[in-house]
Parts: C-alpha cells; structure tokens; sequence
C-alpha cells in the first residue's frame, strides 16, 4: 500500500512524516511527494498544514494541477484522505484568515477565528484538550472518549452539515476538530504530536 504525504511547502511536516513511519507496517509505503502522478497512484493520501489558511491554500496552489489531480482523488475517485489541522480547514468552502480565501470546497462550510470571548480565551489555542467523539468514525477505533489531543490553532471550521462532525474540544465553545464525510476524514489537532493515542489514530487511519 502506498500513502503520500503531500509535500507543499506548508511549513515543517517532519513530525507527520516521523510519526507515520512511526506506525506503518512494511507493507506500506509512506512517500512525501508533490508529484502529481505519485498521488494519483496512491491508496491514500494526507495533506497536512501549518500556518494560515491563505498561505497554506496559496501554497498549494503555487504548485500546478496540485489542487485538480487532489479534486480527482477525493472526489471523483473516492479514495481516502485525511487532513491535519489546516489541512482539515482547507476542505471548506472559504476562510477568513488574513483575507477571504477560497478553500478545496470539499465538505460545505467556512473557517472563522475562535471567539475568545473578548479575550477571556487565549489565541492561539495551544496544548492538550480533552475531545469528546461524537460520531463512530473509522480514525477514533479503539480511542476513549474524552482523550487528550494535541492543538495549535486559531482558527476553526465550521462545517454546514453537522453530521460530517467526528469529535468536538471544549474551548470558548464546542469547537469541531475532526470530521468525517465518506472517503474524507480530517483533525484539527495534531495527531502526530498526540503521543500515543494520535499514533493509533493514524494507525486506524493507515487501516481504513
């Protein structure tokens, strides 16, 4: 089995590299590639991404036919991907970090900053929060509800149709950090520094 990570230039992605390598079995293949023919011929895919929403969605548009050959993938293939923290974002319709920002239009929705309750939430978001899954997703097999993941963000998705929604984190309001619709599945947190349980996540995820 071939899994690529999807390599953009979306800030340092050592980590998800790392820690897939970590948890893939021999019989799989983990490549980091922006090649569009390696992507087209994998079983699966991650995108990751750190930093903004609009550097991230820039970034993988600087990279011709990137956006298409993913389109393909997802949507007209149905073969699985997962997003991390603004790769998750990215399958929105539009953000509004920096400046309005049309996203990959995956799951119907939009991404807004956190209201902090004028500052009684500090931003960015940082550290460990308990989720509470809410949704028998594929990527929370064998997770206890109510474990700790890792987060880093200042910014939230918000999704149009509450059933995509996989697990929710409490902070300032229930705040969507997973989802899953069909052959798509994203986290908001960061499963690769998650110790332990986000490992199992992306084992789960390698499993699917």
């Amino acid at each position: 089995m071939n899994v690529t990570i999807v390599d953009y230039n979306s800030g340092n992605i050592s980590s998800v590299i790392n820690s897939f390598k970590e948890v893939a079995k021999h019989k799989v293949n983990i490549e980091v590639t922006s090649d569009l023919n390696k992507i087209k011929a994998s079983d699966k895919v991650v995108l990751p991404g750190q930093g903004s929403f609009k550097s991230c969605v820039d970034a993988l548009n600087k990279i011709n036919g990137l956006s298409d050959t993913l389109n393909e993938f997802v949507i007209t293939n149905k073969k699985p991907l997962l997003g991390i923290c603004v790769g998750l974002q990215m399958f929105a319709d539009i953000g509004y970090e920096e400046t309005e920002t049309k996203g990959l239009g995956w799951i119907p929705g939009k991404v807004s900053k956190i209201d902090n309750q004028k500052g009684k939430y500090k931003l960015p978001h940082i550290g460990w929060n308990q989720i509470n899954i809410i949704k028998d997703s594929k990527i929370f097999k064998n997770i206890e509800n109510k474990s700790h993941m890792y987060f880093v963000h200042s910014y939230e998705f918000i999704p149009e149709d509450k059933n995509v929604i996989a697990a929710t984190a409490n902070y300032s309001s229930n705040i969507v950090c997973s989802v899953e619709k069909e052959n798509i599945f994203g986290t908001q947190f960061h499963p690769e520094k998650s110790d332990k349980l986000g490992l199992k996540i992306l084992e789960n995820y390698i499993k699917i």
